[in-house]
């Protein structure tokens, strides 16, 4: 094998040798035909180029100098078509763009031995690297529960999906509120070939309940040892993640590892970076056996069909019974079992390169498995400090992990070409109203944008509601909930009320939030505060009146009047914005326009108030002032709206008509 590796070596030097020689032919002539910035003299000849004499002598090496480049250019193609077969035949470490199937690259190990290519069953570097099928699906099991952990599975979620290149079916074994979450996400998510099946965790806490487990994860960290039981009986094989994963590959270069798997190799790991199982972190540390330094479970490649026919349910049963005898309880969960089992049956393991699971906890060898940050392909959050653990590139491994989790996830909703998505309905329904549009209409972005579904991710916080008896809940929409006096007394729940809600604003980043009234009013006066908009858009607010909530104790109501935008609290039935409107402009305007057309009553609240902060201009925004055309399409949308308003309100609707032009 080495003496082969060898031999390519030398023809793939040869080959790139010769592929230079036309180019450092070419730089050579470049560079030779200039000097101090002006054009000098190929030739002897042609300094005199212009004389006639020399004119016919000048063109006959020009078509000369053209047939030999001719001739470099088909020795390339040649040499070309010779490397592309020896590529074939050889290692591939680039994934082919063009082809039905791509290679996967192997890299390094993590271990002395697994450099020099010989841990158990690991092929050499030079070995063949077998392919993942274009459209071949990917399966990836995932346990999550609660709120926290549907959080983090997003941000995993999105940088899987950023890499992939094939179909996905992810395998979540959640509880309720994780299950309500993420149902919700992908359903309005939308992903082309993708697809979600929920497990249901509750179900599952029989199974693993009897093993004492001090792990923060609770007794969900034990839940990957039934996933032989928990997953389809046909489901051959899976990629297991922990959801404090972050993927800087395409996840097809793992699922391409299965087929090294040999003999009875069954479960895909990466050897522990850190010291905990070798016992000595502390005096009287003991930890559960292991073989050498153990193995991390936070990325597993599972070969399910082989692990049913050993019988994987009772093995690892029997062996974390006798084990719990002397150690009373597991301190990292399932890990300490896996680990358990590989340290009685050694062969199960095919031990993956340890870039598959650079584990960012304190103290481990995780720099051992990178020359380059560039080498990464999956990133392990495994220290309960998370974020702010200590590495000498954690910066990078931060901004890495920020970025996915602040990712605009709609723009992973691009198709895999050449592979079919399952029908959809949702999906097809936005299909054919998008069709119905016209693209060259030059507003035709903002028409767009009213079929567009949001993702929605369902309580981001920890949330407990219980519907009041009296039908008086109120939310703001936003990340808060909370109840007022003022819902009652304005018999909110039977009225067609909208309470207004005065707002400020700040220029200073900083503010110690006002906690009364009379405070914020102080604020005002020394110029702290002011009334939203004062300097640039007086009349979005103006009708709330001020001066009159200054002295005001009890709510008092105001008239609509053209523009006027205010923060308002409605009942759940009321009209819903116009989703015409997206981006910058109108969107409160047009909405508080209809409240007006149906007769709502506005009321501002003598005694809420809120603050609006000073941040960066938005997207829209500039755009709006930057840019004609985005001003004159929001023109002719306020237009389209007002004639839609005519139609539905008849008379009643010319008012707004009449105020928007003499405004």
């Amino acid at each position: 094998m080495l003496g082969i590796c060898r031999g390519r070596r030398k023809f793939l030097a040869a080959s790139l040798t010769l592929l230079c020689i036309p180019a450092i032919t070419w730089i050579y002539l470049f560079s030779g035909s200039f000097e101090d910035g002006k054009p000098v003299s190929l030739s002897p000849l042609e300094s005199q180029a212009h004389s006639p004499r020399y004119t016919a002598s000048s063109q006959r090496e020009r078509e000369n100098l053209e047939v030999r480049v001719r001739e470099v250019e088909e020795e390339n193609r040649s040499l070309r078509r010779q490397l592309s077969l020896a590529q074939g035949q050889g290692p591939a470490h680039r994934r082919g763009n063009h082809s039905k199937t791509y290679s996967m690259e192997e890299g390094t190990g993590d271990s002395e031995n697994l450099r020099a290519g010989i841990v158990a069953g690991n092929s050499s570097e030079c070995g063949q690297q077998p392919a993942v099928e274009k459209c071949e699906t990917i399966h990836v099991a995932i346990v999550c529960a609660g709120y926290n952990a549907s959080r983090d599975v997003v941000t995993l979620v999105k940088s899987v999906l950023f890499h992939r290149r094939n179909p996905l079916h992810f395998h979540l074994i959640a509880d309720s509120i994780a299950e309500q979450i993420l149902a919700t996400l992908f359903q309005t998510w939308m992903v082309p070939a993708v697809r979600v099946d929920f497990y249901n965790a509750d179900e599952l806490k029989s199974e693993v309940s009897w093993i004492p487990n001090k792990h923060y994860s609770g007794i969900y960290g034990l839940m990957k040892l039934v996933l032989t039981k928990t997953l389809p009986a046909n489901l051959e094989r899976v990629i297991v993640l922990d959801t404090d994963i972050t993927f800087a590959t395409d996840i097809a270069e793992l699922w391409a590892v299965f087929h090294k798997f040999k003999g009875q190799q069954v479960l895909g790991l990466v050897e522990n970076q850190s010291d905990w199982y070798l016992g000595n972190l502390w005096k009287n540390h003991r930890p559960w056996p292991a073989l050498g330094r153990g193995y991390n479970t936070g990325v597993i490649l599972l070969l399910l069909d082989k692990l049913r026919k050993m019988k994987w349910e009772q093995m690892w049963r029997l062996t974390a019974e006798r084990e719990l005898m002397g150690m009373l309880s597991t301190s990292l969960a399932d890990q300490d079992i896996f680990n358990a089992v590989i340290k009685q049956n050694p062969f199960l393991v095919y031990q993956l390169p340890c870039f598959w699971n650079v584990q960012l906890s304190d103290h481990t060898r995780s720099e051992q498995c990178y020359r380059d940050v560039s080498d990464l392909k999956v990133i392990h959050w495994n220290s309960p400090k998370k974020l702010r653990v200590k590495n000498k590139h954690v910066e990078f491994f931060r901004n890495l992990y920020l970025t996915f989790l602040e990712y605009d996830g709609n723009l992973l909703r691009r198709e895999l070409f050449g592979c079919p998505s399952e029908t959809d309905v949702n999906s097809e329904n936005l299909q054919k109203q998008l069709s119905e549009l016209d693209e060259d209409d030059l507003c035709y972005e903002f028409r767009r944008e009213r079929f567009t579904v949001h993702r929605t991710h369902l309580y981001f916080l920890h949330y407990e509601f219980e519907p009041a008896a009296d039908n008086t809940d109120v939310t703001l929409v936003a990340q808060l909930s909370m109840d007022r006096k003022s819902v009652i007394q304005l018999d909110l729940a039977n009225t067609k009320k909208a309470m207004i809600v005065p707002a400020f604003e700040t220029l200073r980043y900083r503010l110690s939030f006002p906690k009364s009234k009379a405070e914020l009013l102080s604020m005002l006066d020394m110029g702290t505060l002011f009334t939203f908009r004062y300097h640039v858009w007086t009349k979005g607010h103006a009708p709330t009146n001020f001066a009159k909530w200054r002295t005001a104790t009890m709510p008092y109501q105001v008239e609509w009047e053209a523009d006027f935008e205010p923060y308002v609290v409605v009942r759940r039935d009321c009209p819903e914005y116009d989703r015409r409107f997206v981006g910058f402009g109108w969107n409160k305007v047009a909405h508080i326009m209809e409240l007006d057309a149906q007769e709502y009553e506005f009321t501002v609240l003598p005694n809420a108030y809120m603050i609006h902060m000073p941040h960066a201009p938005s997207f829209d925004i500039t755009k709006f002032r930057s840019n004609k055309q985005y001003r004159i399409c929001l023109k002719t949308l306020k237009e389209e709206f007002q004639q839609d308003m005519s139609r539905r309100y008849g008379f009643a609707a010319l008012k707004y008509l009449t105020a928007e032009n003499n405004s």
